[in-house]
Formats: structure tokens, C-alpha cells, sequence
């Protein structure tokens, strides 16, 4: 049975982070442990937050786990909240592939041509240094234009500029890529490319108006739950899809948006 570490931000009030990865993966069968990169006390976008920064627990935590011996066939990476916990991450994430485990990251920074509120240019190049490691990385568009240096532009790209910018993560040091929340010659898209076949790939999909926290975590965690059970890269992209768009839809009449999505009332869908 393959086991994941999910290394990111846990929210006290809010399906987002782990807190919507964590239920995902384990009812697709999959067990998931966790370490935090910070505590904080709500999603960004309610305007006031707190955090607490927890890079001395995980300063502390890579050895002892190293020393019982233990070992994780899947690491998933999230956002990052110093210089210190992305190059003790990324070290971690280095020791464990040499050993067979398969390291995924989500840079997470911005979306919709912005960065997330609270989120600098330090936070993007600690997500630079974490694609680096990555054998398969999930930016959305604006997160991808960030990290490759292309221009965000509200009419989304051409297929070659889609190539482009998939290379340009490729080029960075991940293996394999995907760009979601991506607007390719006028249509919604998620594309990819998948360096086991060479093959860049695009699908796409019908947009809900209206704007959820957490469905990137949503998409993060059903891609990779279905990638560890043996699913090919773009029939996982295809129904991690598919699931976040069902969710979306079963929670359209939901006025606090913010929280994200309830996933435990949605696991029926996976």
C-alpha cells in the first residue's frame, strides 16, 4: 500500500490545505500523513489572519524521522513560508526520490493575474526552488506565468505559448507538468506535458461562474490519489477534473465561499 507526506499550511477555519487533501486521499485508500509549514488561522482572503511559522518543528522533525528509518512512496508540496523550510523541504524531498518516492509540488502563489493576499515575490521564489525538485508539478495559469517569467494576459494563450510555458517549468526541473485554470485558444483548458511519452496534451472543461477556496487542493489531491493507483498522468488530469467540477456544482448555493468546499459531504463523488 503506497503511503503520501503532505508537506503544507494547515487552516483552522477552512477546507483548504491539507485540511481538503487529507479526507480525499484517504477515503481513494491512500494514507497520508502530514507536516504542517504553518499554522494559520483562516484563509487569506477574510482580509485579517494570523500564523505561526513552524520551521523550527520541521527543523527538528526531518531527522528524527530520518533516523526511524521512515519512508514515503509520494511527497506532495504546498506553500512555503521561508527560505529555510523550502530548502529543508526540498533537501528531504531529494533524499527520499533517491530512494523511489515520487515528489510532487503545488506551487502555490496567486490566481486569477494576482498573487494571493499576504504572498510576495519571496514566496514565488520559494516555489521556483520547489518545481526544481518536482517530477510532476500543478501550477494554475497565473502561478505558471509567475514561475516561468510570461506575461499574464486575461485572454489566456495560444497552444505553441501553452507549449511554451509548459517547457519553461520543464526548464526549471520538474519532470512533468500541467497548467490548470488556463484559457488556451479561447477555450477553459487544463494542459500538460508528460515526459514519459513527450506528449503535451490539453482537456477541456466547462467553467461554473463563481470562485471556491480550496479546488485546487481538491484537484491536487484526487490527480494524485488516482496517479498512485496506477491511472496514466492525463486520464488523472480527466477525472480529478471532472470531480472538482461535480463539487463545484453540488455547493453553487454555498454563500461563504471562502471556506471552501465541505469535502466530506462530497467523497461520494470520487
Amino acid at each position: 500500500m503506497k503511503q503520501i507526506l503532505l508537506i503544507n499550511d494547515i487552516a483552522g477555519y477552512g477546507k483548504v490545505g491539507m485540511a481538503a487533501m487529507l479526507p480525499i486521499l484517504s477515503y481513494m485508500g491512500i494514507p497520508a500523513y502530514n507536516l504542517p509549514t504553518a499554522l494559520v488561522s483562516n484563509t487569506l482572503d477574510y482580509g485579517e489572519f494570523t500564523q505561526l511559522d513552524t520551521t523550527a518543528y520541521m527543523r527538528q522533525t526531518f531527522p528524527i524521522w530520518q533516523r526511524l528509518g521512515f519512508h514515503f512512496d509520494a511527497i506532495c508540496t504546498g506553500l512555503m513560508f521561508s527560505e529555510e523550510q523550502a530548502r529543508l523541504v526540498a533537501g528531504y524531498c531529494c533524499e527520499q526520490a533517491a530512494q523511489g518516492c515520487t515528489v510532487f509540488v503545488d506551487p502555490v502563489c496567486g490566481d486569477g493575474g494576482r498573487l494571493y493576499h499576504g504572498i510576495g515575490e519571496k514566496q514565488v521564489e520559494l516555489m521556483r526552488e520547489m518545481v526544481s525538485v518536482a517530477h510532476l508539478t500543478f501550477p494554475n495559469y497565473t502561478e505558471a506565468c509567475y514561475l516561468t517569467g510570461m506575461p499574464w494576459k486575461a485572454e489566456g494563450l495560444d497552444r505553441e505559448e501553452a507549449c511554451r510555458m509548459l517547457d519553461g517549468l520543464t526548464k526549471i526541473g520538474a519532470h512533468s507538468a500541467l497548467i490548470t485554470s488556463c484559457i488556451v485558444d479561447g477555450k477553459n483548458q487544463v494542459c500538460g506535458f508528460n515526459h514519459y511519452s513527450g506528449e503535451y496534451f490539453f482537456l477541456e472543461y466547462d467553467e461554473i461562474p463563481g470562485l471556491f477556496h480550496g479546488t485546487g487542493d481538491i484537484f491536487s489531491a484526487v490527480l494524485i490519489g488516482h496517479l498512485l493507483n496506477g491511472q496514466p498522468l492525463k486520464e488523472s488530469t480527466r477525472l480529478a477534473m471532472d470531480v472538482v467540477r461535480q463539487m463545484i456544482w453540488r455547493n453553487r448555493d454555498t454563500r461563504d465561499r471562502n471556506r471552501g468546499i465541505l469535502i466530506e459531504r462530497c467523497l461520494d463523488l470520487l
